[in-house]
């Protein structure tokens, strides 16, 4: 990972090149500089890893979970992280990127989490965020659901919820929707 400092002085780098060749400079945004600290001060573990698909941008990447504990146990899971130059005043943009049994991400992946909606501060930072989704893991919120019928399930029949949450991470249906199979190779 590049530093900070690294970002700066090959960003002034380029400039002075770009200003001997006449061209125009690209600048580092604020954005960038605050994702660049956040991923800096990251710990992940070992259930999480992120991958950056183009490693000049910052500021889209793959956050990987694979929950040690839980309902989710044995699960890997994918969540695509787009930051806008916004960043820090609006939070990131989280999606998972696999069809899911979850109460708090609905079938096409947007996750509900408070502090990447109304809760958002810029005070906050990029761990809070993946500290806030692996807790979905851990604790499944019914109470602030986005898929419905997973919250009623899990408020109805925790035991069942259970049972339906295994089938779905094994690829198979529940409530007639077809999931993908998330389960870590062994």
């Amino acid at each position: 990972m590049l530093k900070i400092w690294s970002m700066k002085k090959e960003q002034q780098k380029a400039e002075n090149a770009e200003g001997a060749a006449g061209g125009k400079k690209k600048k580092v945004t604020a954005a960038q500089l605050r994702v660049q600290k956040d991923l800096s001060e990251l710990s992940l573990g070992n259930t999480m890893k992120t991958e950056f698909p183009d490693p000049d941008d910052i500021l889209s990447f793959i956050l990987y979970v694979e929950p040690d504990e839980g309902m989710y146990k044995d699960g890997k899971f994918s969540f695509t992280f787009n930051i806008t130059p916004s960043f820090p005043h609006e939070p990131p943009k989280v999606q998972c990127r696999e069809k899911i049994y979850h109460p708090n991400i609905d079938l096409e992946g947007k996750v509900c989490l408070n502090i990447l909606r109304e809760d958002w501060k810029p005070v906050l930072n990029l761990n809070a965020v993946i500290v806030g989704l692996q807790f979905l893991f851990l604790e499944p919120n019914a109470s602030d659901p986005l898929n419905k019928e997973a919250a009623e399930d899990l408020r109805a029949n925790r035991e069942g919820f259970k049972r339906n949450v295994k089938i779905s991470m094994s690829g198979g249906t529940v409530k007639g929707e077809t999931f993908d199979d998330v389960r870590r190779p062994r």
